[in-house]
């Protein structure tokens, strides 16, 4: 197909370009053989002129008869002053005067192509020509046999020759050029056509001695390569990521659910001797967590599908204040600047401070501190535990999603992993960030987010 298609351009172009060639040729022809036809007339008006002189003498000497004998002319006639045709070639005797639009008054001499001359079907080059005797002006027409347009069979030849000579140069030389100007082009669809969906290697080799739009073609068919296999890898990633969180939540999942199995089984066993409301108490922390899970998973597939969210006016420090009341079992102290205002979803904001909270509330071991203040362009909150802290290679493990290192896992055992990064994904849907940075003791946990224009 693409050969046709570099054939098919290849042909039109060449036959626009021949197409081209062949009108300039007629226009250049055309005018060629008018001015050759002119010079021709001309040439052979002064050769009628020198042919008529012979006549002209013998009307000087008075020797002047009816019948004229003028070889190699097609005809001559003799006009007296009076207007009467007193002289004549065989072939013109007894026909009225040729023509009074020659000579124009005030002129000796004249020269005309006149058809439809009495007694003469074909168009001739008549010459008038002005003798001036003691009885007057005398005239004599002669005539030759016109000039065809194409003014001889020689000079149509040599035109046509030169025409076609010129359209089959400009055939073959526009055939060729284009020939060689999609030869690149012909190379960059074969590569295109042999890269495959999982191959490597998706570029296309540049002209180096290229310039032009044949050039710029490759290096913009290397950067769709390069954005296509960008976002493949991308997807490959997000896939392995999806089939990642799709066993990690399987699994998250089935462990509550195996466990409220394991408990009913073993009371119904047994049914006389369990202790029914130890196991109800059981199985409602096992549902409690399950709750847990399937409310993590809920907002974050809404964070994933980018879920409208509401953009009003917050002000940090009292969301935190609100926060903070709730009873817990660590001390919480606060340390709030005035006026922090951002804007967001305050319901989503509440979520992420609470997460933040509840996972300093798992590993603090008697005190949290929570702080909000102005800094630089970016409003920030820190939320610090006194507890154990996280090895600095792991600060990035930890908003993975169903990531509980194990040191938390045996601390409580009743987290589901996804509480830091539904706090994360909320930070980074109001544009700004959340990590971990260090400190003295314990884990501390810092939100950067824009402050509401003021």
């Amino acid at each position: 197909m693409n050969r046709r298609v570099g054939r098919s351009l290849r042909v039109r172009l060449a036959l626009f370009a021949s197409i081209a060639m062949l009108l300039l040729t007629l226009v250049v022809n055309t005018i060629a053989l008018i001015s050759l036809r002119d010079q021709a007339i001309d040439a052979l008006a002064h050769e009628v002129f020198g042919k008529a002189v012979p006549v002209l003498l013998t009307i000087r000497r008075g020797q002047l008869t009816e019948e004229l004998d003028v070889r190699d002319l097609d005809g001559v006639q003799v006009v007296d002053p009076a207007g009467r045709v007193t002289a004549a070639t065989p072939n013109l005797r007894g026909l009225p005067r040729l023509t009074t639009a020659i000579p124009l008054p005030g002129q000796a001499n004249g020269v005309a192509e006149l058809c439809d001359l009495p007694g003469l079907p074909e168009c001739h080059v008549v010459i008038a020509m002005s003798v001036y005797q003691p009885d007057g002006t005398w005239l004599i027409y002669a005539l030759a046999q016109n000039v065809p347009w194409y003014v001889s069979p020689e000079v149509l030849a040599f035109l046509l020759g030169v025409t076609a000579a010129l359209i089959m140069l400009t055939w073959f030389g526009v055939s060729r050029v284009v020939a060689q100007t999609l030869a690149p082009v012909n190379s960059i669809t074969r590569h295109l056509a042999e890269i495959t969906a999982d191959g490597g290697g998706m570029r296309m080799a540049v002209p180096e001695d290229l310039d032009d739009e044949i050039r710029t073609l490759a290096e913009t068919a290397n950067q769709t390569l390069e954005r296509l296999e960008t976002a493949m890898a991308k997807q490959d990633a997000a896939m392995e990521q999806q089939r990642r969180f799709a066993g990690d939540a399987s699994h998250d999942l089935r462990s509550p659910i195996t466990a409220m199995r394991t408990q009913v089984e073993e009371a119904m066993l047994h049914p006389e001797q369990a202790d029914w409301p130890a196991t109800a108490a059981a199985l409602m922390a096992s549902l409690d967590r399950l709750q847990a899970i399937v409310t993590d998973l809920l907002t974050l597939t809404k964070l994933d599908t980018g879920a409208p969210a509401v953009h009003e006016p917050v002000n940090l420090g009292e969301l935190v204040a609100t926060e903070t009341r709730r009873p817990g079992t660590k001390r919480i102290v606060t340390r709030v600047q005035i006026g922090v205002i951002v804007t967001g979803d305050r319901l989503r904001l509440a979520r992420l401070v609470t997460n933040l909270l509840d996972n300093a509330e798992r590993h603090a071991e008697s005190q949290i501190t929570v702080t909000v203040r102005q800094q630089d362009d970016r409003a920030v909150l820190e939320v610090l535990d006194d507890g154990a802290g996280i090895a600095p290679d792991q600060w990035e493990t930890v908003f993975q999603r169903f990531t509980r290192l194990d040191a938390s896992r045996n601390i409580d055992a009743g987290g589901t992993g996804l509480g830091l990064t539904i706090a994360r994904e909320i930070a980074e849907s109001h544009g700004g960030t959340l990590t971990i940075e260090p400190s003295d003791r314990g884990a501390r946990f810092v939100l950067r987010i824009p402050p509401a224009e003021r």
